[in-house]
């Protein structure tokens, strides 16, 4: 059987992980040809000879002397966001795996769809960056695929396959509510870090968690669904689910709801992505009926997470606006994690970002950048 020839980007994060894991599991139908990472090179490393990758790439060019020390015998190590790109485009590269956190993803997946590549994506911040000029590529090169690896999209995704679109209604994303899912605006408003970080289902970065918690996660979900599945933002809907079991729904036009299912590990969504349209038994822990599952749904409540009214904004508004929120918020959650900010000063920031801005068609990768650049360095300065 000829294997399938993978990169992965963003390897020593928390959905690396779990990929390096999938990937361990199937040695035999995988094989990695080169990974990239942050500032953990000596985890990268380990990650490359373990499954025996021959390129090893870091994101942070002070990093590169390090890696070349610790990488395995005949590994190629390079740096910056120009390598992670020619490793993505590498001519025997099946699947690109992107799980960079952040907005350094998006060259190396424009350059792997102008190659043709299938990729499974986990860095929502390409599509909610650049959704209209990533599908305008991807209709420029039918021969490339994005698969989504968020368990929200992939829940979609796996609802949604063989279904008309004119049959689909809604797409419903779950949202656990994070740590302050029942808190009172008071205890929001003094929120430290640390409870921030206190996610109450999944394990994940500190910037995730971060968002989670203020449920620009879901925000980011919900402009990234609408560019993965060319949905309208008023079909986009956000449905509170604490056990975090049913992964996301759809309702089709004649009333029903169909839902995807699974423990709440990632291993299950990557998996999909990486075998799809394939299903294999990864040994994966099956959900126990016999247990005595419960499961409850809610709205969320804007007034006090106004994310999601920002993402409809955004959606509705698009060009350039969409990279504005990312680009505010990214700067807004260092802030809180440095001290200078609280927690609410997040949504204050990014608020008055979107205001700030002013919104132009995503006519060009650089219109983008600039538009990114534009929004870091206000949300860098605000002052409220």
């Amino acid at each position: 059987m000829k294997k399938t020839r993978v990169v992965l980007l963003g390897s020593t994060g928390s959905i690396g992980e779990n990929v390096f894991r999938v990937l361990s599991r199937f040695t035999d139908r995988f094989e990695l040809v080169g990974a990239a990472a942050g500032r953990r090179v000596d985890r990268l490393a380990e990650q490359v000879a373990a499954l025996g990758g021959r390129y090893a790439v870091t994101g942070c060019d002070d990093r590169r002397g390090e890696l070349a020390r610790l990488a395995a015998p005949g590994v190629c190590v390079d740096s910056g966001v120009d390598a992670m790109t020619r490793l993505a485009t590498l001519p025997e590269v099946d699947v690109v795996l992107c799980a960079i956190v952040g907005t350094a993803g998006l060259l190396p997946v424009l350059g792997a769809i102008r190659n043709g590549k299938r990729i499974a994506l986990a860095s929502k911040e390409v599509m909610v960056m650049a959704g209209e000029l990533v599908n305008r590529e991807l209709a420029a090169h039918p021969a490339a695929r994005i698969l989504p690896v968020d368990s929200e999209h992939s829940a979609i995704f796996q609802c949604l396959e063989g279904r008309a679109p004119e049959s689909v209604a809604e797409l419903l994303l779950t949202a656990s509510g994070g740590p302050f899912r029942d808190a009172a605006p008071e205890v929001i408003a003094n929120a430290t870090c640390e409870q921030a970080l206190a996610h109450p289902v999944w394990n994940m970065g500190p910037k995730i968690s971060i968002d989670s918690a203020t449920l620009m996660n879901k925000a980011l979900e919900m402009i990234e669904a609408r560019y993965l599945f060319r949905m309208a933002p008023e079909k986009i809907k956000v449905v509170l689910h604490p056990q975090s079991i049913v992964h996301s729904m759809i309702r089709l036009t004649d009333g029903a709801v169909l839902a995807q299912l699974s423990p709440p590990d990632m291993r299950y969504a990557i998996q999909y992505a990486l075998t799809w349209p394939e299903r294999w038994d990864g040994d994966l822990p099956p959900l126990d009926f016999a247990a005595g599952l419960q499961l409850t749904f809610g709205t969320p409540d804007t007034a006090r997470f106004p994310s999601l009214d920002f993402a409809m904004e955004a959606m509705r508004r698009g060009g350039t606006l969409p990279a504005v929120l990312n680009a505010a918020n990214e700067v807004a959650v260092e802030r809180f994690r440095q001290g200078e900010i609280r927690l609410p000063g997040i949504w204050r920031i990014v608020e008055a970002a979107m205001a700030h801005a002013a919104v132009q068609p995503q006519s060009d990768l650089e219109t983008i950048v600039e538009a990114d650049r534009e929004a870091r360095r206000f949300a860098g300065t605000w002052k409220g």
